[in-house]
Protein backbone atom coordinates (compact mmCIF):
# COMPACT_ATOMS: atom_id res chain seq x y z
CA UNK A 1 0.00 0.00 0.00
CA UNK A 2 2.89 2.39 0.89
CA UNK A 3 4.23 2.05 -2.74
CA UNK A 4 1.13 2.99 -4.46
CA UNK A 5 1.19 5.87 -2.46
CA UNK A 6 4.92 6.97 -3.74
CA UNK A 7 4.14 6.30 -6.85
CA UNK A 8 0.90 8.95 -6.34
CA UNK A 9 3.30 11.23 -4.80
CA UNK A 10 5.99 11.15 -8.15
CA UNK A 11 3.40 11.24 -10.10
CA UNK A 12 1.68 14.80 -8.50
CA UNK A 13 5.02 16.31 -8.35
CA UNK A 14 6.23 15.80 -12.07
CA UNK A 15 2.06 17.31 -13.24
CA UNK A 16 3.75 20.87 -10.49
CA UNK A 17 6.22 21.69 -13.40
CA UNK A 18 3.09 22.76 -15.14
CA UNK A 19 1.88 24.98 -12.35
CA UNK A 20 5.28 26.21 -11.34
CA UNK A 21 5.90 27.49 -14.86
CA UNK A 22 2.84 29.39 -15.05
CA UNK A 23 3.44 31.40 -11.82
CA UNK A 24 6.21 33.48 -10.12
CA UNK A 25 9.42 31.05 -9.78
CA UNK A 26 9.40 30.26 -6.10
CA UNK A 27 12.83 28.71 -6.37
CA UNK A 28 14.86 32.19 -6.56
CA UNK A 29 15.55 34.04 -3.62
CA UNK A 30 12.95 36.02 -1.81
CA UNK A 31 12.91 39.91 -2.03
CA UNK A 32 12.14 40.86 1.30
CA UNK A 33 11.72 44.12 1.85
CA UNK A 34 11.94 45.96 5.63
CA UNK A 35 8.31 45.78 6.71
CA UNK A 36 8.26 42.19 6.02
CA UNK A 37 10.38 41.45 8.76
CA UNK A 38 9.84 41.82 12.30
CA UNK A 39 11.96 44.70 13.24
CA UNK A 40 11.98 46.97 10.11
CA UNK A 41 14.52 49.42 11.65
CA UNK A 42 17.00 46.77 12.18
CA UNK A 43 17.28 45.32 8.77
CA UNK A 44 17.43 48.88 7.32
CA UNK A 45 20.75 49.85 9.45
CA UNK A 46 21.39 46.49 8.33
CA UNK A 47 21.19 47.34 4.37
CA UNK A 48 23.19 50.23 5.06
CA UNK A 49 25.92 47.97 6.73
CA UNK A 50 25.05 49.88 10.50
CA UNK A 51 23.73 46.65 12.09
CA UNK A 52 25.81 43.17 11.91
CA UNK A 53 22.53 41.03 11.52
CA UNK A 54 18.93 41.68 9.45
CA UNK A 55 16.30 41.12 11.29
CA UNK A 56 13.80 37.55 10.58
CA UNK A 57 11.42 37.32 8.11
CA UNK A 58 8.28 37.47 9.12
CA UNK A 59 7.12 34.13 8.37
CA UNK A 60 3.84 32.43 7.54
CA UNK A 61 1.66 29.22 9.09
CA UNK A 62 1.41 26.05 7.23
CA UNK A 63 -2.04 24.18 7.08
CA UNK A 64 -1.77 20.51 6.42
CA UNK A 65 -4.19 18.26 4.81
CA UNK A 66 -3.56 14.44 4.82
CA UNK A 67 -5.57 11.11 4.02
CA UNK A 68 -3.46 8.12 3.79
CA UNK A 69 -3.85 4.17 5.10
CA UNK A 70 -3.67 3.34 8.29
CA UNK A 71 -2.95 0.08 10.37
CA UNK A 72 -2.41 -1.51 13.73
CA UNK A 73 0.58 -3.65 14.53
CA UNK A 74 0.10 -5.93 17.15
CA UNK A 75 -1.11 -9.43 18.19
CA UNK A 76 -3.67 -10.28 15.07
CA UNK A 77 -2.71 -10.12 11.52
CA UNK A 78 -3.65 -6.72 9.59
CA UNK A 79 -5.55 -7.00 6.42
CA UNK A 80 -4.76 -5.47 3.34
CA UNK A 81 -5.89 -2.88 2.88
CA UNK A 82 -6.27 -2.93 6.51
CA UNK A 83 -8.01 0.86 6.91
CA UNK A 84 -7.67 4.49 5.86
CA UNK A 85 -7.12 8.24 7.84
CA UNK A 86 -7.46 11.81 7.42
CA UNK A 87 -6.44 14.44 9.49
CA UNK A 88 -5.47 18.48 10.04
CA UNK A 89 -2.59 20.25 11.29
CA UNK A 90 -0.79 23.56 11.97
CA UNK A 91 2.69 24.09 12.04
CA UNK A 92 4.81 27.11 12.59
CA UNK A 93 8.20 27.63 12.44
CA UNK A 94 10.51 28.09 15.34
CA UNK A 95 13.82 28.88 13.73
CA UNK A 96 15.26 27.77 10.09
CA UNK A 97 15.22 24.16 11.22
CA UNK A 98 12.79 23.38 14.25
CA UNK A 99 9.19 23.85 13.53
CA UNK A 100 5.81 22.86 15.92
CA UNK A 101 3.14 20.76 14.68
CA UNK A 102 -0.23 20.63 16.13
CA UNK A 103 -2.58 17.79 14.46
CA UNK A 104 -5.81 15.78 14.90
CA UNK A 105 -6.69 12.87 13.01
CA UNK A 106 -9.11 9.85 12.27
CA UNK A 107 -8.25 6.61 11.34
CA UNK A 108 -9.95 3.15 11.13
CA UNK A 109 -8.14 -0.48 10.88
CA UNK A 110 -9.36 -4.08 10.71
CA UNK A 111 -7.33 -7.03 11.17
CA UNK A 112 -8.11 -10.68 11.06
CA UNK A 113 -6.06 -14.04 12.22
CA UNK A 114 -5.77 -16.93 10.00
CA UNK A 115 -4.56 -19.00 12.68
CA UNK A 116 -7.09 -20.02 15.34
CA UNK A 117 -6.69 -19.58 18.93
CA UNK A 118 -8.28 -22.04 21.49
CA UNK A 119 -11.63 -21.18 23.65
CA UNK A 120 -9.03 -21.39 27.01
CA UNK A 121 -6.90 -19.03 26.03
CA UNK A 122 -9.31 -16.71 24.17
CA UNK A 123 -11.64 -16.70 27.51
CA UNK A 124 -8.99 -15.98 30.04
CA UNK A 125 -7.54 -12.67 27.70
CA UNK A 126 -8.75 -9.71 29.71
CA UNK A 127 -10.73 -7.87 27.41
CA UNK A 128 -14.20 -8.95 27.04
CA UNK A 129 -16.47 -8.27 30.14
CA UNK A 130 -19.19 -7.44 29.06
CA UNK A 131 -23.13 -10.05 28.10
CA UNK A 132 -22.31 -11.76 31.26
CA UNK A 133 -18.30 -13.35 30.27
CA UNK A 134 -18.64 -16.41 29.81
CA UNK A 135 -22.34 -16.37 28.14
CA UNK A 136 -21.04 -15.00 25.32
CA UNK A 137 -17.69 -16.84 24.84
CA UNK A 138 -19.18 -20.43 26.13
CA UNK A 139 -20.42 -20.96 22.94
CA UNK A 140 -17.28 -21.56 21.52
CA UNK A 141 -15.99 -23.78 23.92
CA UNK A 142 -14.17 -26.89 22.82
CA UNK A 143 -13.22 -25.18 19.44
CA UNK A 144 -10.43 -22.71 17.97
CA UNK A 145 -11.89 -19.04 17.29
CA UNK A 146 -9.91 -16.54 15.17
CA UNK A 147 -9.21 -13.35 16.03
CA UNK A 148 -10.75 -10.37 14.35
CA UNK A 149 -11.03 -6.93 15.24
CA UNK A 150 -12.11 -3.18 13.99
CA UNK A 151 -10.31 -0.09 15.76
CA UNK A 152 -11.88 4.11 14.64
CA UNK A 153 -9.43 6.14 17.01
CA UNK A 154 -9.20 9.93 17.04
CA UNK A 155 -5.76 11.32 17.90
CA UNK A 156 -4.21 14.10 18.48
CA UNK A 157 -0.73 14.83 18.92
CA UNK A 158 2.23 17.98 19.56
CA UNK A 159 5.34 17.27 17.64
CA UNK A 160 8.58 18.72 17.08
CA UNK A 161 9.60 18.62 13.03
CA UNK A 162 13.37 18.80 12.15
CA UNK A 163 14.63 19.42 9.00
CA UNK A 164 17.77 20.58 7.06
CA UNK A 165 16.74 20.66 3.44
CA UNK A 166 16.98 24.47 3.42
CA UNK A 167 20.50 25.02 4.47
CA UNK A 168 22.02 25.32 0.86
CA UNK A 169 25.09 26.35 -0.11
CA UNK A 170 24.84 26.10 -3.99
CA UNK A 171 21.38 27.14 -4.72
CA UNK A 172 18.64 29.66 -3.83
CA UNK A 173 16.04 27.41 -2.51
CA UNK A 174 15.20 23.92 -2.17
CA UNK A 175 12.65 21.82 -4.00
CA UNK A 176 12.61 19.25 -1.61
CA UNK A 177 12.48 19.09 2.29
CA UNK A 178 13.16 15.89 4.17
CA UNK A 179 12.67 15.92 7.85
CA UNK A 180 11.84 14.08 11.00
CA UNK A 181 9.48 14.70 13.85
CA UNK A 182 8.62 13.17 17.81
CA UNK A 183 5.64 14.26 19.81
CA UNK A 184 3.47 13.40 22.23
CA UNK A 185 -0.34 13.32 22.61
CA UNK A 186 -3.70 11.47 23.51
CA UNK A 187 -5.91 8.83 21.70
CA UNK A 188 -9.75 7.40 21.93
CA UNK A 189 -9.85 4.26 20.25
CA UNK A 190 -13.08 2.15 19.62
CA UNK A 191 -12.61 -1.40 19.24
CA UNK A 192 -14.92 -3.71 18.27
CA UNK A 193 -14.70 -7.25 17.53
CA UNK A 194 -17.10 -9.81 14.78
CA UNK A 195 -17.52 -12.94 16.74
CA UNK A 196 -21.40 -13.62 15.56
CA UNK A 197 -23.28 -14.15 12.53
CA UNK A 198 -26.56 -12.83 13.23
CA UNK A 199 -27.39 -14.57 16.94
CA UNK A 200 -25.27 -17.46 16.35
CA UNK A 201 -21.81 -18.06 16.72
CA UNK A 202 -19.43 -18.38 13.76
CA UNK A 203 -18.14 -22.29 12.30
CA UNK A 204 -14.30 -21.32 12.37
CA UNK A 205 -13.66 -24.88 12.06
CA UNK A 206 -14.17 -24.36 7.84
CA UNK A 207 -11.61 -21.51 7.76
CA UNK A 208 -8.52 -24.06 8.17
CA UNK A 209 -9.85 -27.23 7.38
CA UNK A 210 -7.06 -29.39 5.61
CA UNK A 211 -4.58 -26.58 5.33
CA UNK A 212 -1.40 -26.49 7.03
CA UNK A 213 -0.85 -22.93 8.34
CA UNK A 214 3.31 -23.34 8.13
CA UNK A 215 2.22 -23.25 4.11
CA UNK A 216 2.23 -19.49 3.18
CA UNK A 217 -0.15 -20.27 0.21
CA UNK A 218 -2.15 -22.55 2.68
CA UNK A 219 -1.77 -19.45 5.51
CA UNK A 220 -3.38 -17.03 2.32
CA UNK A 221 -5.99 -19.15 1.76
CA UNK A 222 -7.14 -19.83 5.25
CA UNK A 223 -6.91 -16.01 5.65
CA UNK A 224 -9.07 -15.64 2.21
CA UNK A 225 -11.82 -18.39 3.53
CA UNK A 226 -11.79 -16.39 6.48
CA UNK A 227 -13.24 -12.89 4.86
CA UNK A 228 -15.13 -15.16 3.50
CA UNK A 229 -16.92 -16.66 6.20
CA UNK A 230 -17.31 -12.78 8.32
CA UNK A 231 -19.78 -10.51 7.69
CA UNK A 232 -19.18 -7.08 8.54
CA UNK A 233 -20.97 -6.46 11.51
CA UNK A 234 -18.61 -5.55 14.56
CA UNK A 235 -21.18 -6.76 17.30
CA UNK A 236 -19.26 -7.10 20.13
CA UNK A 237 -17.19 -4.78 21.86
CA UNK A 238 -14.18 -5.32 22.61
CA UNK A 239 -10.47 -4.54 24.08
CA UNK A 240 -10.53 -1.12 26.55
CA UNK A 241 -13.72 -0.63 29.15
CA UNK A 242 -15.43 2.24 28.09
CA UNK A 243 -14.89 5.08 30.48
CA UNK A 244 -12.62 7.40 31.14
CA UNK A 245 -11.03 7.55 34.56
CA UNK A 246 -7.32 8.13 33.92
CA UNK A 247 -4.28 7.52 31.95
CA UNK A 248 -3.44 3.29 31.65
CA UNK A 249 -3.76 0.23 30.32
CA UNK A 250 -7.81 -0.34 31.37
CA UNK A 251 -9.21 3.14 30.20
CA UNK A 252 -10.13 4.59 26.75
CA UNK A 253 -7.92 7.32 26.52
CA UNK A 254 -4.57 6.78 26.06
CA UNK A 255 -1.28 8.72 26.03
CA UNK A 256 1.22 7.84 23.30
CA UNK A 257 4.00 9.05 21.17
CA UNK A 258 4.55 9.53 17.85
CA UNK A 259 7.70 9.38 15.31
CA UNK A 260 7.26 10.92 12.39
CA UNK A 261 9.80 10.86 8.79
CA UNK A 262 8.66 12.29 5.46
CA UNK A 263 9.53 14.45 2.24
CA UNK A 264 7.99 17.29 0.54
CA UNK A 265 8.09 18.72 -2.60
CA UNK A 266 7.30 22.41 -3.14
CA UNK A 267 4.71 23.03 -6.18
CA UNK A 268 4.21 27.11 -5.74
CA UNK A 269 5.25 29.87 -3.35
CA UNK A 270 1.66 29.07 -1.62
CA UNK A 271 1.74 24.76 -1.59
CA UNK A 272 3.68 21.84 -1.10
CA UNK A 273 3.33 18.03 -1.10
CA UNK A 274 4.41 14.93 0.91
CA UNK A 275 5.04 11.64 1.91
CA UNK A 276 4.91 10.77 5.54
CA UNK A 277 4.90 7.55 8.13
CA UNK A 278 3.96 8.03 11.41
CA UNK A 279 4.46 5.51 13.84
CA UNK A 280 2.05 5.69 17.46
CA UNK A 281 3.15 4.18 20.36
CA UNK A 282 0.43 3.54 23.14
CA UNK A 283 0.80 2.49 26.68
CA UNK A 284 -1.56 -0.41 25.44
CA UNK A 285 -1.51 -4.07 24.10
CA UNK A 286 -5.54 -3.62 23.43
CA UNK A 287 -5.44 -1.57 20.71
CA UNK A 288 -6.40 -4.57 18.37
CA UNK A 289 -8.88 -6.69 21.21
CA UNK A 290 -6.06 -8.82 22.14
CA UNK A 291 -3.20 -8.71 24.46
CA UNK A 292 -1.28 -12.17 23.34
CA UNK A 293 -0.94 -14.40 20.69
CA UNK A 294 -1.26 -17.62 22.63
CA UNK A 295 -0.33 -18.75 26.11
CA UNK A 296 3.22 -20.15 25.30
CA UNK A 297 3.98 -17.28 22.61
CA UNK A 298 3.53 -13.59 24.01
CA UNK A 299 3.51 -10.96 21.93
CA UNK A 300 5.22 -7.66 22.24
CA UNK A 301 4.09 -5.93 25.58
CA UNK A 302 2.19 -2.80 23.35
CA UNK A 303 0.51 -2.32 20.14
CA UNK A 304 1.73 -0.02 17.35
CA UNK A 305 -0.50 2.32 15.41
CA UNK A 306 0.87 3.02 11.56
CA UNK A 307 -0.66 5.73 8.81
CA UNK A 308 1.21 6.39 5.97
CA UNK A 309 -0.52 9.43 4.36
CA UNK A 310 0.20 11.92 1.45
CA UNK A 311 0.15 15.04 2.91
CA UNK A 312 -0.90 18.71 1.11
CA UNK A 313 0.68 21.86 2.52
CA UNK A 314 -0.95 25.26 2.38
CA UNK A 315 0.76 28.45 3.57
CA UNK A 316 -1.15 30.90 5.33
CA UNK A 317 -1.05 34.78 4.79
CA UNK A 318 0.15 37.54 2.18
CA UNK A 319 3.03 37.47 -0.01
CA UNK A 320 3.16 41.35 0.35
CA UNK A 321 3.51 41.03 4.08
CA UNK A 322 5.37 37.83 4.95
CA UNK A 323 7.56 34.85 3.67
CA UNK A 324 6.72 30.87 3.13
CA UNK A 325 7.52 29.26 6.37
CA UNK A 326 10.98 29.04 7.42
CA UNK A 327 11.99 25.44 6.66
CA UNK A 328 11.52 26.61 2.95
CA UNK A 329 14.05 29.48 3.19
CA UNK A 330 17.48 29.71 2.87
CA UNK A 331 19.57 31.59 6.29
CA UNK A 332 22.73 31.64 4.06
CA UNK A 333 21.11 33.72 1.50
CA UNK A 334 21.68 37.04 3.02
CA UNK A 335 25.47 36.68 3.74
CA UNK A 336 25.69 35.29 0.01
CA UNK A 337 24.21 37.83 -1.55
CA UNK A 338 26.48 40.53 0.34
CA UNK A 339 29.30 39.00 -0.75
CA UNK A 340 28.53 38.89 -4.38
CA UNK A 341 27.63 42.13 -4.32
CA UNK A 342 31.29 42.81 -2.42
CA UNK A 343 32.61 41.49 -5.26
CA UNK A 344 31.29 43.03 -8.20
CA UNK A 345 31.95 46.79 -6.38
CA UNK A 346 34.43 48.32 -8.02
CA UNK A 347 36.94 49.29 -4.96
CA UNK A 348 36.74 52.76 -3.60
CA UNK A 349 39.87 54.18 -4.30
CA UNK A 350 40.39 58.18 -2.89
CA UNK A 351 44.07 58.62 -4.77
CA UNK A 352 43.89 62.06 -6.15
CA UNK A 353 46.69 61.51 -8.34
CA UNK A 354 46.95 65.35 -9.82
CA UNK A 355 45.60 66.97 -6.40
CA UNK A 356 43.25 68.77 -8.21
CA UNK A 357 40.57 68.30 -5.75
CA UNK A 358 38.49 65.13 -7.94
CA UNK A 359 39.72 61.31 -7.20
CA UNK A 360 40.85 59.74 -10.32
CA UNK A 361 37.84 57.45 -10.02
CA UNK A 362 35.56 60.51 -11.57
CA UNK A 363 39.02 62.45 -13.03
CA UNK A 364 38.13 63.11 -16.77
CA UNK A 365 41.83 64.70 -16.69
CA UNK A 366 43.99 62.94 -14.26
CA UNK A 367 47.41 65.03 -15.37
CA UNK A 368 46.18 68.57 -14.50
CA UNK A 369 48.84 70.91 -13.79
CA UNK A 370 49.45 72.05 -10.23
CA UNK A 371 47.64 74.55 -9.18
CA UNK A 372 45.17 75.05 -12.11
CA UNK A 373 41.41 75.26 -11.16
CA UNK A 374 39.08 72.27 -12.69
CA UNK A 375 35.64 71.78 -12.48
CA UNK A 376 33.69 68.94 -11.25
CA UNK A 377 34.80 66.41 -13.46
CA UNK A 378 38.70 67.59 -12.96
CA UNK A 379 38.83 69.30 -16.58
CA UNK A 380 41.09 72.54 -16.48
CA UNK A 381 38.66 75.61 -16.36
CA UNK A 382 38.58 78.10 -18.67
CA UNK A 383 36.08 80.83 -17.45
CA UNK A 384 36.47 82.95 -20.77
CA UNK A 385 35.67 80.32 -23.07
CA UNK A 386 39.29 81.89 -25.41
CA UNK A 387 40.76 78.53 -25.52
CA UNK A 388 43.72 79.49 -22.66
CA UNK A 389 43.27 77.64 -19.44
CA UNK A 390 42.59 80.01 -16.55
CA UNK A 391 46.23 78.58 -14.58
CA UNK A 392 47.86 80.63 -17.84
CA UNK A 393 44.98 83.29 -19.02
CA UNK A 394 46.56 86.56 -17.98
CA UNK A 395 42.93 88.21 -18.59
CA UNK A 396 40.44 85.12 -17.52
CA UNK A 397 37.80 87.16 -18.22
CA UNK A 398 38.63 88.85 -21.98
CA UNK A 399 36.00 90.84 -23.60
CA UNK A 400 34.18 88.98 -26.20
CA UNK A 401 34.88 89.92 -29.99
CA UNK A 402 38.31 89.99 -30.07
CA UNK A 403 41.67 88.40 -31.44
CA UNK A 404 43.45 87.07 -28.12
CA UNK A 405 47.32 86.57 -27.90
CA UNK A 406 49.05 83.49 -26.49
CA UNK A 407 48.84 84.61 -23.02
CA UNK A 408 44.92 85.26 -22.92
CA UNK A 409 44.38 88.69 -23.76
CA UNK A 410 41.84 90.24 -25.48
CA UNK A 411 44.05 92.85 -27.87
CA UNK A 412 41.43 95.68 -28.07
CA UNK A 413 42.47 98.24 -30.59
CA UNK A 414 44.16 101.40 -29.10
CA UNK A 415 42.17 103.22 -30.64
CA UNK A 416 39.27 103.13 -28.96
CA UNK A 417 37.48 106.05 -26.42
CA UNK A 418 37.33 105.73 -22.71
CA UNK A 419 33.84 105.43 -23.20
CA UNK A 420 33.96 102.54 -25.44
CA UNK A 421 36.51 100.82 -23.29
CA UNK A 422 34.02 101.27 -20.38
CA UNK A 423 31.50 100.30 -22.32
CA UNK A 424 33.51 96.79 -23.59
CA UNK A 425 33.92 96.17 -20.05
CA UNK A 426 30.34 96.66 -18.61
CA UNK A 427 29.51 93.99 -21.18
CA UNK A 428 31.59 91.10 -20.37
CA UNK A 429 30.03 88.04 -19.36
CA UNK A 430 29.26 87.05 -15.70
CA UNK A 431 31.70 85.61 -13.86
CA UNK A 432 29.62 82.42 -13.37
CA UNK A 433 30.18 81.78 -17.06
CA UNK A 434 31.30 77.97 -17.57
CA UNK A 435 33.63 78.44 -13.97
CA UNK A 436 32.79 75.77 -11.64
CA UNK A 437 33.99 74.67 -8.37
CA UNK A 438 33.81 71.27 -6.53
CA UNK A 439 31.14 69.89 -4.80
CA UNK A 440 30.63 67.82 -1.66
CA UNK A 441 28.30 65.11 -1.18
CA UNK A 442 26.31 64.10 2.17
CA UNK A 443 25.81 60.65 3.57
CA UNK A 444 21.78 59.40 4.33
CA UNK A 445 19.73 61.85 6.03
CA UNK A 446 22.38 64.18 7.44
CA UNK A 447 23.92 67.76 6.60
CA UNK A 448 27.42 67.28 8.77
CA UNK A 449 30.44 67.84 6.39
CA UNK A 450 32.36 64.23 5.79
CA UNK A 451 36.41 64.40 6.32
CA UNK A 452 36.97 63.02 3.00
CA UNK A 453 35.48 66.36 1.42
CA UNK A 454 37.73 68.80 3.49
CA UNK A 455 39.92 68.57 0.32
CA UNK A 456 37.95 70.05 -1.65
CA UNK A 457 36.19 72.73 0.44
CA UNK A 458 40.19 74.12 0.93
CA UNK A 459 40.25 74.08 -2.97
CA UNK A 460 36.92 76.60 -2.75
CA UNK A 461 38.79 78.70 -0.26
CA UNK A 462 41.60 78.95 -2.25
CA UNK A 463 39.91 80.49 -5.04
CA UNK A 464 37.77 82.77 -2.69
CA UNK A 465 41.24 83.65 -1.26
CA UNK A 466 43.06 84.36 -4.67
CA UNK A 467 39.97 86.08 -6.60
CA UNK A 468 38.61 88.43 -3.06
CA UNK A 469 36.39 90.32 -5.59
CA UNK A 470 34.28 87.43 -6.75
CA UNK A 471 30.98 86.04 -4.40
CA UNK A 472 30.40 81.91 -4.10
CA UNK A 473 27.06 79.93 -4.39
CA UNK A 474 26.32 77.37 -2.01
CA UNK A 475 23.72 75.25 -3.37
CA UNK A 476 21.84 72.48 -1.43
CA UNK A 477 20.44 68.86 -3.27
CA UNK A 478 18.76 66.12 -1.63
CA UNK A 479 17.22 62.71 -3.32
CA UNK A 480 13.94 62.35 -4.26
CA UNK A 481 12.83 59.80 -0.76
CA UNK A 482 11.28 62.28 1.29
CA UNK A 483 8.61 64.69 0.20
CA UNK A 484 9.63 67.69 -1.59
CA UNK A 485 8.92 70.03 1.82
CA UNK A 486 11.02 68.39 3.77
CA UNK A 487 13.88 68.09 1.09
CA UNK A 488 13.76 71.97 1.05
CA UNK A 489 14.69 71.93 4.37
CA UNK A 490 17.62 69.05 4.40
CA UNK A 491 19.30 71.02 0.97
CA UNK A 492 19.33 74.26 2.90
CA UNK A 493 20.56 73.11 6.02
CA UNK A 494 23.20 71.25 3.83
CA UNK A 495 24.69 74.46 1.94
CA UNK A 496 24.32 75.83 5.69
CA UNK A 497 26.61 74.06 7.15
CA UNK A 498 29.18 73.91 3.87
CA UNK A 499 29.01 77.82 4.14
CA UNK A 500 29.72 77.69 8.24
CA UNK A 501 32.67 75.48 7.75
CA UNK A 502 34.26 77.75 4.82
CA UNK A 503 33.37 81.03 7.30
CA UNK A 504 34.76 79.70 10.51
CA UNK A 505 37.63 77.26 9.24
CA UNK A 506 39.39 79.94 6.74
CA UNK A 507 37.86 83.27 7.79
CA UNK A 508 36.04 84.35 4.95
CA UNK A 509 33.31 86.97 5.22
CA UNK A 510 29.69 85.46 5.23
CA UNK A 511 28.51 88.13 2.99
CA UNK A 512 30.77 86.79 0.01
CA UNK A 513 28.35 83.49 0.09
CA UNK A 514 25.12 83.26 -1.59
CA UNK A 515 22.70 80.19 0.12
CA UNK A 516 20.79 78.53 -2.41
CA UNK A 517 18.79 75.19 -2.05
CA UNK A 518 17.12 72.84 -5.04
CA UNK A 519 15.85 69.86 -2.75
CA UNK A 520 15.01 66.82 -5.25
CA UNK A 521 14.98 68.65 -8.49
CA UNK A 522 18.24 68.69 -10.98
CA UNK A 523 19.45 65.02 -9.65
CA UNK A 524 22.66 63.97 -11.34
CA UNK A 525 21.46 60.64 -11.91
CA UNK A 526 17.75 60.80 -12.73
CA UNK A 527 14.77 57.88 -12.15
CA UNK A 528 15.91 56.77 -9.22
CA UNK A 529 13.28 54.69 -7.21
CA UNK A 530 11.78 56.60 -4.30
CA UNK A 531 11.97 53.65 -1.43
CA UNK A 532 14.65 51.98 0.55
CA UNK A 533 14.28 48.35 -0.28
CA UNK A 534 16.95 49.04 -3.00
CA UNK A 535 19.91 47.16 -3.98
CA UNK A 536 23.22 48.87 -2.41
CA UNK A 537 24.90 50.34 -6.49
CA UNK A 538 21.14 52.33 -6.40
CA UNK A 539 21.86 53.70 -3.13
CA UNK A 540 25.38 54.79 -4.13
CA UNK A 541 23.44 56.43 -6.85
CA UNK A 542 21.69 58.13 -4.29
CA UNK A 543 24.11 59.43 -2.85
CA UNK A 544 25.42 61.14 -5.85
CA UNK A 545 22.29 63.13 -5.96
CA UNK A 546 22.91 64.41 -1.85
CA UNK A 547 25.46 67.38 -2.16
CA UNK A 548 26.46 71.23 -2.38
CA UNK A 549 27.97 72.70 -5.47
CA UNK A 550 29.69 75.96 -5.74
CA UNK A 551 29.84 78.13 -8.77
CA UNK A 552 30.70 81.94 -9.01
CA UNK A 553 27.47 84.37 -8.19
CA UNK A 554 26.35 85.68 -10.81
CA UNK A 555 24.36 89.75 -10.66
CA UNK A 556 21.56 87.57 -10.67
CA UNK A 557 21.68 85.04 -8.07
CA UNK A 558 20.13 86.26 -4.79
CA UNK A 559 20.19 84.42 -1.33
CA UNK A 560 17.42 82.24 -0.20
CA UNK A 561 15.60 82.27 3.13
CA UNK A 562 15.19 79.20 5.27
CA UNK A 563 12.04 77.31 3.80
CA UNK A 564 9.28 76.50 6.04
CA UNK A 565 8.74 72.68 7.10
CA UNK A 566 9.70 70.09 9.54
CA UNK A 567 13.26 69.87 11.12
CA UNK A 568 15.08 68.23 8.37
CA UNK A 569 18.69 66.01 9.00
CA UNK A 570 21.12 64.96 11.44
CA UNK A 571 23.80 67.45 12.00
CA UNK A 572 26.95 65.08 13.82
CA UNK A 573 28.48 61.44 12.45
CA UNK A 574 26.74 59.64 15.20
CA UNK A 575 23.49 61.73 16.20
CA UNK A 576 20.30 59.62 15.99
CA UNK A 577 16.57 60.84 16.57
CA UNK A 578 14.89 58.14 18.34
CA UNK A 579 11.00 57.28 17.98
CA UNK A 580 11.48 59.26 14.84
CA UNK A 581 8.44 59.44 12.57
CA UNK A 582 10.50 59.95 8.81
CA UNK A 583 9.45 56.14 7.87
CA UNK A 584 6.41 54.81 4.96
CA UNK A 585 6.66 55.51 1.40
CA UNK A 586 6.08 59.28 0.18
CA UNK A 587 2.42 59.20 0.45
CA UNK A 588 2.40 58.15 4.09
CA UNK A 589 4.84 59.87 5.63
CA UNK A 590 8.62 61.27 5.86
CA UNK A 591 11.48 58.68 6.12
CA UNK A 592 14.91 59.06 6.62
Amino acid sequence: MTFKFIVLFSALTAFSGVAIAQEDDPFNAPIISDEMTVDAEQNQQWRLGQSKYPARPKHMWELGINAGHAFISGDVESVAPSGFGVGLSLRRAVNYVLSIRVGVQYTTSKGADARGTSYKTFRAERAFEQNGGDAVFGVYEGQDIHRNYKATTIAGSVEAIVNIGNILFHQARNKWNGYVGFGIGLNAPDVTLNLFDGDSPYDFASVTSGLNLDNLSDRKEARSNLKDLLDDDYETEGGIEKKIAKLGDDRTVLYHFVFSTGLSRKLSKRLNLGIEHQIMWVDSDLWDGYDRQSDVDESTSNDLGHYTSLRLGINLGSFEKSTEPLYWLNPLDAPYSDIAELKQRPKFDLTDSDGDGVIDMIDAEKNTPAGSPVDTRGVTLDSDGDGIPDYKDKERFSPPGYTINSDGVAQVPEYLTEEEVVDLINSRPAAKVDWFLPMVHFDLDKYFVKPEFYGQLHHVATVMKTHPNIRVVAQGYADNRNPDEYNRVLSYNRANEAINFLVSRYGIPRDRFVLMYSGESETLVPDLPDHHSIPRNQEMQHYMNRRVEFSVAGSDDQEMAKPTGPDAGEKSPGSSRPGSKYSGNRNSGYRP
